[in-house]
């Protein structure tokens, strides 16, 4: 699970701005444990007593430390999903990829890199002027990548405004705006410049850019584009142009009749990267429906977690919330479908179970399944996510992520009053809409919903967040299972009523 953030701050894993909140916070969940409402009475006491004992045994095993954290690429993975892919079997699931050279596992292409070092040399009158690591960085996703003696092309604060053709092939010296750097960075390499740098106003500027690019990412190998991105002070870019030349510029490109143009240095950039290409899985399992033709119903959650995130005595980050509740609640939910079906009552539209890989790193393994999906995605006529699910009592409201967004609403709705379900706070849901898988679907149309006690309000959420997010205290001690079950029993009802066609039909 990504965490939103608007609402709560994320650096190197662990929540910011916390301490001002968590006195009224945990004097507020001291209520709310007070006055929580009885289980929602959808099935006898002793089936909710199974379900949750079949929560915990998938729980245990996916966060046991044999698993390793679950990082994509490593045994961890291995263990995960050989495990999925039995108890999709075991629940009578068949391969849902459509691909006989790779059943059940559908590959995600990825590309892990972290820098290494940089190297930028200005040269203007026959000097050369070497940027120091304080003054300045470059970095990109290639193992090396080097520029040499390149003219510059300063924009100041433009990019709508700039001609393609003028920076083509040159290095884009643009001005750092926080908050507009990366969109008009974005829109600038769309031209294919060779390099950009960004001048920023300090060291400690420069310092903040190192925190950011200086760790290990990885990213959807179809999404690798090999840039150089470079970074430097004012001081610098004055020590290359003289003082008052570069004051000159940077006055003169606030002013609305600025024009880019040449600079008279050149420069020479070159960034290298320990780059590693791998391939992961994501799973896929499919409930064949009755009805060929009449569209599918996907449940989806993510089954990687951190690996080693601990500084000191226990590094595993075993995930036993983030993710391996949702993992857990899907694949029971699956085995209620099944033995629906099994029973003699089976759904008319096919249901497609999608366990994701490298939803930590940035949903990636949604985007290579909506890149890539075994169906059309048209054909998808709902899809429900499940992430980070054990954490609030039975009775707990609802927190609706997506809401407003698909055509969905109105059986959510329906579903959720007659199972006597209350809606959680709208706004805190809606914080979280682009930090999960179902974002990956939303944005191709898919109709993808987030529905969850855990995202009901900050008060659920927030002593979760602050205390074992993305943490090695992420353990199978702290679950808590009501409102997970809550969940699963909601989604049966959801899956169920818009798998018949009979009772749900897709607006047109």
């Amino acid at each position: 699970m990504i965490k939103p953030g608007r609402v709560w701050g994320k650096a190197g894993g662990a929540a910011t701005g916390l301490p001002v909140m968590l006195a009224p916070m945990l004097a507020a969940m001291l209520v709310l444990g007070a006055c929580a409402k009885a289980p929602i009475a959808t099935v006898p006491a002793p089936e909710r007593a199974q379900i949750a004992t079949n929560l915990m045994r998938d729980i245990n095993v996916l966060a046991s430390d044999e698993f390793g954290g679950r990082e994509p690429g490593t045994d961890g993975e291995t263990r995960t999903v050989a495990y999925i892919i039995e108890e999709m079997q075991s629940a009578g699931l068949t391969s849902g990829t459509n691909d006989p050279g790779s059943a059940w596992r559908a590959p995600v292409a990825l590309i892990s890199t972290a820098p290494s070092e940089s190297e930028i040399t200005f040269e203007v009158g026959g000097e050369n002027i070497a940027v120091g690591s304080d003054q300045g960085a470059a970095y990109t996703t290639a193992n090396r990548l080097l520029i040499g003696r390149s003219q510059m092309i300063f924009v100041g604060y433009e990019a709508d405004r700039v001609d393609p053709e003028s920076i083509a092939g040159k290095v884009v010296v643009m001005l750092g705006q926080p908050g507009a750097s990366p969109a008009r960075r974005e829109k600038l390499f769309a031209a294919g410049p060779s390099a950009i740098i960004t001048v920023v106003e300090d060291e400690a500027a420069i310092a903040r850019v190192s925190r950011g690019y200086d760790r290990e990412s990885v990213i959807l190998a179809s999404e690798e584009r090999k840039q150089l991105s470079a970074f430097v002070t004012h001081n610098a870019m004055r020590a290359v142009n003289g003082e008052a030349h570069w004051n000159a510029l940077t006055s003169e490109a606030a002013g609305d009749d600025f024009s880019p143009g040449p600079l008279e240095a050149t420069v020479s950039i070159e960034a290298i990267s320990n780059r590693r290409e791998f391939t992961s899985s994501n799973v896929l399992g499919l409930l064949p429906g009755a009805v060929p033709g009449s569209g599918a119903v996907l449940l989806l959650a993510h089954w990687d977690h951190l690996g080693s995130c601990g500084q000191t005595g226990n590094l595993i980050c075993n995930g036993a919330v983030d993710n391996a509740s949702g993992i857990a609640v899907m694949l029971e939910l699956t085995r209620r479908l099944s033995a629906r079906a099994a029973a003699g009552a089976p759904h008319d539209r096919d249901i497609y179970v999608l366990a994701t890989s490298a939803e930590e790193s940035g949903l990636l393994g949604a985007k290579a399944f909506a890149e890539a999906p075994p169906i059309p995605l048209e054909n998808v006529i709902a899809a429900f996510n499940f992430d980070t699910s054990a954490i609030a009592p039975a009775g707990s409201a609802v927190g609706f992520v997506g809401e407003g967004r698909t055509a969905l609403d109105t059986v959510v709705l329906e579903v959720m009053e007659a199972a006597g379900r209350e809606l959680g706070n709208r706004e805190f849901a809606e914080s979280f809409v682009r930090r999960q898988d179902g974002w990956a679907l939303l944005e191709r149309g898919v109709p993808a919903v987030f529905l969850s006690t855990a995202f009901s309000s900050e008060i659920t959420l927030g002593p979760y967040l602050a205390s074992d997010y993305h943490r090695p205290s992420d353990e199978v001690a702290d679950i808590e299972l009501g409102g997970a079950i809550d969940d699963l029993l909601l989604h049966q009802a959801l899956v169920e009523r818009i798998a018949d066609t009979a009772l749900y039909s897709p607006p047109e």
